[in-house]
């Protein structure tokens, strides 16, 4: 990416910094939401999970979790700026064709890692630990994050297909079973066969089984599944995929809008 592109990125991002600034309270809902979860399942519905130290095996799922909350808010602020010509007023300017979307981006990764140190602060506070090296642990942070940045530009590219402010909560059905039909709760080996198949084959269950493994935190059977037996590796290669996939559909999208 040329200069030129970077500068203008770094526009529209300081763009989305402001509308922070200038309501705090979407941003602290946005962090609020996935401690309240955490909160709920650890001391609500903890105690039936019939697991010594529960809170230990939910934090990494919860974590993992939370990387498909806030697209919405995403999607939302893309739709808004197609409906009000925002959108095309930028394309009409001088400026990098790209901006748009890797300023939008770059908002939501600061985002979410925001809300991944938040989420850490609480877990930490009652009473999760890791048992890894400091390494491992900043690989785990990276895996997450992966994982967000995958499901960002299918956030974005879903955004634009919806089209309007309204639709975007039809299109976060979809999302909702995809991040809930993992092992970020419980164990696949708990679910149904054709259930436990599917979630062992998500790529948020892969991501949350490599987190505990690299945490050093409990991890539940698989029954040798290859999926769980092999989820480092299906923690990298799914965002991988997924990112190609969304990024190159969301910038094919976005290219389009202006025909």
């Amino acid at each position: 990416m040329s200069t030129y592109a970077l500068t203008d990125s770094w526009t529209m991002t300081r763009r989305g910094l402001a509308h922070w600034r200038r309501q705090p309270v979407q941003v602290l809902v946005g962090l609020a939401f996935p401690v309240l979860m955490l909160v709920m399942f650890a001391y609500f519905l903890g105690g039936g999970m019939g697991v010594g130290n529960y809170r230990e095996f939910l934090v990494p799922g919860m974590l993992a979790l939370t990387m498909a909350f806030g697209l919405e808010s995403t999607m939302i602020a893309l739709t808004q700026d197609l409906n009000k010509g925002v959108i095309d007023r930028f394309r009409s300017l001088p400026m990098s064709p790209s901006a748009v979307l890797v300023g939008r981006s770059v908002l939501d990764m600061l985002q979410s890692a925001l809300c991944l140190l938040v989420l850490l602060a609480v877990g930490l506070a009652m009473g999760w630990r890791w048992h890894g090296t400091a390494g491992a642990a900043l690989a785990a942070v990276g895996l997450l994050l992966l994982l967000r940045f995958a499901l960002l530009w299918a956030g974005i590219y879903l955004g634009m297909v919806a089209g309007r402010p309204e639709l975007v909560q039809a299109v976060q059905i979809i999302i909702w079973p995809v991040a809930f039909l993992s092992n970020a709760f419980t164990s696949p080996d708990t679910m149904p066969a054709w259930m436990g198949a599917v979630a062992e084959w998500n790529p948020m269950s892969a991501t949350a089984q490599a987190v505990r493994e690299l945490f050093g935190n409990p991890v539940w059977g698989g029954g040798g599944s290859w999926a769980t037996d092999h989820a480092m590796l299906l923690a990298l290669v799914w965002p991988l995929v997924l990112s190609v996939v969304f990024f190159t559909l969301a910038v094919r999208r976005y290219r389009a809008l202006g025909r």
